[in-house]
């Protein structure tokens, strides 16, 4: 059987200016159906802010490990290379980061008319959310290319 690697070059990874251990790309936004399709390159053993899902999030591991973390840094998961999982909303909030060769994951965000993200400080409070509005500016932002890039 042939073994395929990612191309990693291949993708125009966007970062947003104020999360700087995280890449990500918007294939899709469709507000119709409430979709997002967005895949993330998180870094090695570096973990993301903290936050919360408030949409039903579909993932699957392309490359890497994937790894979840509780609040205080206690390792919660840790999704291999070829992982499908389907997480519902939660409100307990994790961190997330790749293995020793960082993560390449695709998210399909569904089905909210509110928010699907709440970005959190240490402390837990709310510090920004993302819902279909913020999404779709960050796509076409994307688009026209202003938005960071690696």
């Amino acid at each position: 059987m042939t073994t395929y690697e990612f191309d990693y070059y291949a993708v125009n990874w966007q970062q947003l200016t104020d999360f700087n251990n995280f890449y990500y790309y918007i294939f899709d936004v469709d507000e119709t159906h409430q979709l997002v399709d967005v895949i993330f390159h998180f870094l090695p053993h570096t973990p993301i802010v903290l936050h919360r899902h408030c949409a039903i999030n579909h993932t699957f591991v392309i490359h890497g490990e994937h790894r979840i973390y509780y609040p205080n840094g206690e390792l919660k998961e840790i999704r291999p290379t070829g992982s499908y999982t389907i997480s519902q909303p939660d409100d307990s909030p994790h961190r997330e980061c790749g293995g020793d060769d960082g993560t390449i994951v695709l998210f399909n965000i569904r089905g909210t008319r509110g928010v699907m993200y709440e970005i959190m400080d240490d402390d837990g409070t709310v510090i920004a959310e993302f819902d279909m509005a913020a999404f779709k500016e960050l796509f076409k932002l994307q688009e026209i290319g202003t938005v960071l890039t690696d």
